[in-house]
């Protein structure tokens, strides 16, 4: 395998992150693009509003679990959905969070400090005191026991992060190698006491939607939730070798599966938190059968006659996903009160059907 050793320009006095560049990584950055352009050709037709919001709701979702928060998909959609949800107040506000944070991101440019800070602020507000700061204290990542990186002592960590926005601001490498790069180098720096491991997969998404628009959208933090091993492993790997090509190999191979995904306009499933489960798609499948239907008609129809277990197993969840809804949403308990599927739902119906 050839490679060869990049660096930004031949001002020797800039911050250079070191990076081998490697002909597997030249083969990806191909592969990408030509999957980018397909998507971008096909945008308009698959990548729908109710699409492209399924699909931040799994990047916030997956972006969350890395980091412990139990929420599912389905619990996640109820509460952007502004539904109750049985859950951790923190887990609550991390998602609402996360979603006011992946919202605002068009309005920041990536280079910027002060953007970066107000990111942060918005993504860890009310979770911790010194949300928008730069930490003030060391800090340690550990796997389970196991001390696994020891991050750059606080009075560093303001010149360093300069140092790397200044390289990313300046960089005229290929967007998706500056986009991975920056990720592990700004895990490396672990600026902020809490939050870093957030804050790395979103500025990436703000620096490749920059470049194309439609990776905005792309969950690829769905596919890194599935490999999480892999992702910390890699992490580790960069930080043995010092210079960031093992991880920037394994995002490129993310970015390209995410894609592939949604080429085909599925989103990314996490097996253990999709949201139609086997009662769920009985429900949807009486719909798509009969039409709207009354409650006691659904109950009837999927074989059930206990109320409180058809809505906490059947109903609820396919509310909270946006999979059905009634009728009459203005008036839940009206006698005339039906449920139908919803354009999702029926969208879900068909990958039954083609399945």
């Amino acid at each position: 395998m050839s490679a060869s050793v990049v660096s930004l320009d031949k001002d020797m006095s800039r911050y250079q992150p070191p990076l081998t560049l490697t002909s597997k990584m030249l083969s990806l950055v191909a592969e990408i693009s030509e999957q980018i352009g397909q998507l971008t050709a096909v945008d308009e037709r698959l990548q729908t509003p109710q699409l492209r919001r399924s699909n931040r709701i799994r990047t916030i979702q997956a972006s969350l679990a890395i980091e412990n928060n139990t929420l599912s998909v389905e619990q996640v959609t109820a509460v952007l959905a502004g539904r109750r949800v049985l859950g951790l107040p923190r887990e609550i506000q991390e998602v609402r969070n996360a979603f006011a944070a992946y919202e605002a991101m068009s309005d920041w440019q990536p280079s910027v400090r002060a953007d970066l800070l107000r990111a942060h602020e918005l993504l860890m507000g009310g979770l911790i005191d010194d949300c928008g700061q730069f930490r003030r204290a060391g800090v340690g990542i550990y796997r389970g026991d196991k001390l696994v990186h020891m991050a750059p002592p606080p009075s560093r960590v303001a010149h360093l992060t300069e140092d790397l926005l200044a390289w990313l601001g300046a960089c005229d490498w290929h967007p998706l190698i500056i986009s991975c790069v920056f990720h592990y180098e700004f895990e490396f720096i672990h600026p902020f006491a809490d939050g870093n491991g957030r804050m790395g997969r979103l500025w990436q998404t703000l620096i490749l939607s920059q470049w194309r628009p439609v990776l905005a959208y792309l969950p690829v933090e769905a596919v890194i939730r599935e490999q999480q091993d892999a992702y910390y492993a890699a992490l580790s790997a960069a930080d043995q070798l010092a210079e960031s090509t093992p991880f920037v190999e394994f995002m490129l191979q993310a970015l390209s599966l995410a894609l592939e995904e949604a080429a085909r306009g599925e989103p990314v499933i996490d097996p253990v938190t999709d949201p139609v489960t086997d009662p769920v798609g009985r429900l949807l499948s009486a719909l798509h059968v009969n039409g709207p239907l009354k409650i006691s008609d659904l109950m009837a129809q999927v074989g059930l006659a206990h109320k409180a277990t058809f809505r906490a197993n059947y109903l609820r969840p396919a509310l909270a996903a946006d999979l059905i809804e009634m009728t009459h949403p203005e008036s839940p308990s009206s006698p005339t009160q039906k449920y139908r599927l919803t354009p999702q739902g029926s969208q879900v119906c068909a990958r039954f059907k083609s399945t």
